[in-house]
C-alpha cells in the first residue's frame, strides 16, 4: 500500500524511481520504485536483436500492433536506438510519465492546492554598463535572491562586491531549497532570465546549482512552447522531484482565448489581476537602471522592491496554476509537463494508458481532411455598436454526446465514456462551488471545474486536429454541422 499521495517524482539514468510522497502528518518521505520500460512497435524485434525484453503481440490490427517491455531501462535504450530506421516506434516520454501511465498513479492526489509547497523566486543583478545585465561579465553579480515560501519571505543579500560572497550567495540557496523542500519554484520569467541568470553565475564560480530532490542538481536544455500562432524559445530547466513554474509563459497560454493583456510584464499583469491598484498604491517600483544604486544607497526601498516582485508573482501563480495542478490528477503527466504541453498529448496519454493496460494495439494519427467550422454571416456592413452575446454553453462536448459515437480507431471505446466522466466530475465540482465550506474549499472545487471545462471543451478539437491519435475529421465535421443546424 502506497504511503500517500506522490508530491515528486524523478526517473535516473538507471531506471530507479525516486518518489517523494506526502504524509498524513504533511511531511515528506523518500523512496524508490521499480518501473517496467516500454515501446510500442508497428513490427517484431528485428530477428538478429537478442534481447530478454518481453515482446508482447498485441490485439487488434492498429498500426502499432507490438508491445516490447524490459525491467532495465539500458536495454529499453538498446533495443530503441536498435530499431530506429527500421522499425517505427511510439515511446510515451518523459519516463515519468511512464511510470505515472504503467502504476496508474497521479501527482498530487487528493491533494488541495493550498497544502502544496510553493516557493516564488525572484533575483536582482548588478549592471556594470548602460544595459542589461549580463552574467558573463565579472562585476555583473547577483545583487539578492528574494524567496517565498507561503507568507514567509527569506532574502538572501549579496554581502560584498566579490567572487567569494556571491558564491556563498549561491551555496545559500542551495541550503534553502534543501531546508524548505518545496514541491514547486515559481518565478515571472523564470526560464529565460532568473534560472538562467543564476546558472550561468553559479558555473561562473564554480558552485552546484544542487536545487531539486533526491540530492539532484538542475539540468537544463533548450526548448520551445507554442502560443497560439507564436513559438516561444527558452532555456528550459529541469529539477528532479520539483516543478518549475513560469508565469510568463502562463500569462501568455491564458492569453490566447481572453486576449485581454497588452503587456506581459510582471507589474503590468498584476495590475490587470488587480493584484497590484492601477495606480500602483503602494507598490515600490525602481528603474531597471537604478536597481544597483538602490542597493548600494537605499537598501530599504531595495528590498521593498523585491517583496514586491515576490508578492506579484505569488499573486499570478495563485490566479494561473491551480487549473494545471488539477489536470495531474487526471494525466499521467508531472506538473511541469502539464504547464508545457497541449492538450492533444494530454489526452492522447489518457487512451494509451487504457490501450496499454487492454494489451490492444495503437493506431497512428490518421489524416484530416478540412471540414467547415462554426456558422459565421454578418448580416449589414461597418461596425457593430451594440452587440448581445448569447453563449451555448458547452454546446461541442453536449453534440457529441449526443450523437454517441467514438472516434473511427478507439476499437476499445474509450473516447465517449471519458467526456461523460469528465463532465459529470465537472457537474460534481460546479455545484460544491455553490455550496462548499469553507471558502477554501469552494475555491478549490472552481480551480478543478475550470480544469474539467477546458479539458470537455478540448475534446472536439483533438477529433479535428491531425496530429491526434485518435482523431476522427468526420465526426468533428458532424458535431459542426449540427452546431449549425442549431443556430
Amino acid at each position: 500500500m502506497n504511503a500517500g499521495p506522490l508530491g515528486g517524482l524523478w526517473v535516473d539514468r538507471t531506471g530507479a524511481v525516486h518518489v517523494n510522497r506526502i504524509l498524513p502528518d504533511g511531511t515528506r518521505a523518500e523512496s524508490t520504485a521499480s518501473s517496467r520500460w516500454f515501446i510500442w512497435l508497428n513490427d517484431r524485434l528485428p530477428a538478429e536483436l537478442e534481447t530478454d525484453a518481453e515482446v508482447i503481440k498485441l490485439a487488434g490490427d492498429a498500426s502499432f500492433s507490438h508491445l516490447v517491455e524490459t525491467e532495465s531501462l539500458s536495454e529499453f535504450d538498446r533495443i530503441r536506438k536498435a530499431v530506429k530506421g527500421r522499425v517505427a516506434a511510439d515511446i510515451v516520454r518523459p519516463l515519468e510519465s511512464q511510470y505515472l501511465l504503467q502504476s496508474r498513479e497521479r501527482l498530487f492526489s487528493e491533494v488541495k492546492f493550498s497544502e502544496l509547497r510553493r516557493c516564488q523566486l525572484d533575483i536582482e543583478t548588478a549592471s556594470s554598463g548602460e544595459g542589461f545585465s549580463d552574467p558573463e561579465l565579472p562585476e555583473d553579480r547577483i545583487l539578492a535572491i528574494g524567496l517565498r515560501f507561503g507568507d514567509r519571505d527569506r532574502t538572501l543579500v549579496l554581502a560584498e562586491m566579490s567572487d567569494a560572497a556571491e558564491r556563498e550567495l549561491l551555496e545559500a540557496l542551495n541550503s534553502v531549497l534543501a531546508e524548505e523542500d518545496p514541491d514547486t519554484i515559481e518565478g515571472h520569467n523564470l526560464f529565460k532570465f532568473d534560472l538562467n541568470f543564476l546558472r550561468r553565475r553559479a558555473k561562473r564560480l564554480k558552485v552546484t546549482c544542487a536545487w531539486g530532490r533526491f540530492g539532484q542538481p538542475a539540468s537544463f536544455r533548450n526548448s520551445r512552447l507554442k502560443v497560439a500562432e507564436r513559438w516561444i524559445d527558452f532555456p528550459r530547466c529541469d529539477l528532479p522531484g520539483r516543478t518549475v513554474v513560469d508565469t510568463f509563459l502562463l500569462v501568455q497560454l491564458y492569453d490566447i482565448t481572453t486576449r485581454e493583456l497588452l503587456a506581459f510584464g510582471l507589474k503590468d499583469v498584476a495590475i490587470h489581476f488587480g493584484i497590484t491598484p492601477a495606480d500602483g498604491g503602494d507598490r515600490t517600483y525602481i528603474p531597471g537602471n537604478r536597481i544597483h544604486q538602490a542597493y548600494d544607497e537605499d537598501r530599504e526601498t531595495f528590498l521593498a522592491y523585491l517583496a514586491d516582485d515576490l508578492r506579484e508573482t505569488k499573486g499570478i501563480a495563485d490566479r494561473l496554476l491551480p487549473t494545471y495542478f488539477e489536470q495531474v490528477k487526471t494525466f499521467p503527466i508531472t506538473l511541469q509537463e502539464a504547464t508545457l504541453r497541449g492538450t492533444t498529448g494530454k489526452i492522447d496519454l489518457l487512451f494509451q494508458e487504457h490501450y496499454y493496460h487492454a494489451r490492444q494495439s495503437i493506431p497512428v494519427p490518421p489524416p484530416v481532411s478540412p471540414f467547415e467550422g462554426g456558422y459565421t454571416r454578418s448580416f449589414q456592413e461597418g461596425v457593430f455598436r451594440h452587440v448581445l452575446h448569447f453563449d451555448v454553453a458547452s454546446l461541442y462536448p453536449s453534440l457529441l454526446l449526443q450523437i454517441g459515437r467514438d472516434p473511427g480507431n478507439d476499437v476499445l471505446g474509450v473516447f465517449i465514456p471519458l467526456l461523460q466522466q469528465l463532465r459529470e466530475y465537472r457537474l460534481k465540482y460546479k455545484q460544491l462551488v455553490r455550496t462548499a465550506e469553507p471558502a477554501e474549499e469552494r475555491a478549490e472545487a472552481d480551480a478543478r471545474q475550470a480544469s474539467f471545462k477546458i479539458l470537455i471543451n478540448s475534446f472536439y478539437g483533438y477529433l479535428g486536429f491531425s496530429g491526434a491519435r485518435f482523431g476522427d475529421g468526420e465526426l468533428a465535421a458532424e458535431v459542426t454541422q449540427k452546431g449549425r443546424d442549431l443556430l
